[in-house]
């Protein structure tokens, strides 16, 4: 994995905390052009969109001769490209969007030789895409955390929320179980709860997911705890508007607070519980 280059904290950092380092929508849209400005004059994007030559003209890459129409097409957009004329006008869903396409085109080069005819400029071939991505990610992973409330750029390519300090370890850790049910669970109330523009109702679902995982691992766990302990954990769910609806459910609550508590306090205990009963030889 490329290493990530994280600047130390300056004076204003240390006076002023994250207020000192938050950006904004205009330093977003700033990041995308720096981004693609970067990997297309290293040669990061020839595989994918191809290059100029004076003697041969313009050698076309994989996605074809068109960019605007293969943008287009993959995009559903037609405002998007070319990049240095548009991204003065993006949105954060724009912005976004481009930054998880170009991600799936970077492709880094092995090989260059200097065409100095006419000055013609650096050629590139021999490209490596998961080298490409990880540089990619590795330079857009400390911007990308100092936007709005943070955000990264995950392997698979989609940009999603920073889980809150001291949970990134346990999002990225693998599940200790060969379950697929559990893990495809676990992997979609992720993705759900963590998406960009992820609502309310998709985070109240991601909780409710979770809350399932339990159930579904509920005859493990009467193996491994005491009635009560097990009656413990589904108490959270069933009494505030997740899982069962009734008339003495606690609805009053701040929901984006209580649901991100939630969310993450059940996915520590799937964790935990899968940890437990390992150590136990119960197979899951």
């Amino acid at each position: 994995m490329t290493d990530v280059y994280r600047p130390r904290a300056y004076y204003g950092t240390r006076k002023n905390g994250s207020q000192a380092v938050s950006l904004d929508l205009d330093d977003l849209r700033e990041i995308v052009f720096n981004a693609y400005a970067f990997f297309e004059g290293g040669g990061y994007l020839v595989d994918a969109f191809g290059y100029h030559c004076v003697d041969r003209g313009y050698e076309p890459g994989y996605v074809g001769s068109d960019i605007d129409v293969f943008v287009r097409l993959t995009l559903f957009r037609k405002d998007l490209w070319p990049i240095k004329d548009t991204y003065s006008f993006y949105s954060e869903d724009d912005c976004f969007t481009i930054l998880e396409f170009l991600y799936d085109h970077v492709s880094k080069p092995a090989d260059k030789h200097y065409h100095d005819w006419d000055h013609c400029g650096w050629h590139y071939s021999n490209f490596n895409k998961q080298l490409g991505r990880e540089e990619f990610r590795a330079k857009l992973t400390v911007p990308l955390e100092r936007y709005g409330t943070g955000w990264e750029l995950t392997e698979a390519g989609e940009i999603v929320s920073l889980p809150p300090s001291g949970m990134k370890t346990l999002v990225n850790a693998p599940l200790p179980t060969n379950d697929k049910t559990t893990q495809d669970k676990v992997a979609d109330a992720l993705m759900k709860y963590r998406r960009h523009g992820a609502s309310i109702s998709d985070r109240r679902d991601a909780v409710r997911d979770l809350a399932d995982v339990l159930e579904w691992l509920r005859p493990s766990i009467k193996e491994a705890l005491l009635k009560e302990d097990e009656q413990e954990l589904f108490k959270i769910a069933n009494n505030f508007g997740i899982r069962h609806m009734n008339q003495n459910q606690k609805l009053q609550y701040d929901q984006a607070v209580w649901l991100s508590w939630m969310f993450y306090h059940y996915l520590n205990t799937i964790y935990a519980f899968l940890h437990i009963l390992k150590r136990q030889g119960i197979t899951v």
